[in-house]
Formats: C-alpha cells, structure tokens, sequence
C-alpha cells in the first residue's frame, strides 16, 4: 500500500491550500483517514480525521478553518485549510487505517510541506 500526498507549498497568512493523499494498493477495507502535521522540534500531532461513515474529527486549533473529505471510491483524502496561520506552518503527513481481514493496519504518506508566512 502506497500514499501519494500533493498540494502543499508556501502561502501568506489568510491563504487557502488543499492538500490531497491518493491510497494505492491492496486494501483490503479502508477504515480511518486523518491528517497530522509536525512543526520543527515539535511532536507529530493529529490535525484531522474522517471516518468511513465521514465522522470528523479536528484539533481545536483548526476547527473552523480546515475541512477533511474523502472520496472512498479514488481512496482519496483531502485537507481543505482556509484563513492559515503561520503556527500552521509544518510537514503534513496523511494516513490510512486498513483492515486486512486478520488485523488492522496503519499506513503513512511521505508528507508534504506547508509554509505560512506572517
């Protein structure tokens, strides 16, 4: 199983970016998919998650201003982040948790970058 994640970049303060993360490979059953982020000399932290019945979840931090989706039939999930803010600024990392029919799995994208100037 692969994770191709795209859309990050650099934005000014106020600006919108969406990021996407493709899931390729043998998947078995696609349960969870969520965003994290990890500034420099910080821990990674969850910023979003979605359910397969599309329950959400954020952090307090962005609620209000990022919006995760998920289209289950491109395995596809994205990150919608309106009004950024410079502690916004991080490598965003997404993730998928699978069922493989025996146990569950956790699986990691590359991550891509996310700079917010003020």
């Amino acid at each position: 199983v692969q994770l191709q994640a795209s859309g990050g970049g650099f934005v000014q303060a106020g600006g919108s970016l969406r990021l996407s993360c493709s899931a390729s490979g043998n998947i078995l059953r696609m349960n969870s998919m969520s965003w994290y982020r990890q500034a420099p000399g910080n821990q990674r932290e969850l910023v979003a998650s979605i359910t397969r019945t599309s329950m959400t979840d954020y952090v307090d931090s962005v609620k209000g201003r990022f919006t995760i989706s998920r289209d289950t039939a491109k395995n596809t999930v994205y990150l919608q982040m309106n009004s950024l803010k410079p502690e916004d600024t991080g490598v965003y990392y997404c993730s998928i948790d699978t069922w493989t029919g025996a146990f569950s799995r956790k699986y990691w994208g590359q991550g891509t970058q996310v700079t917010v100037s003020s």
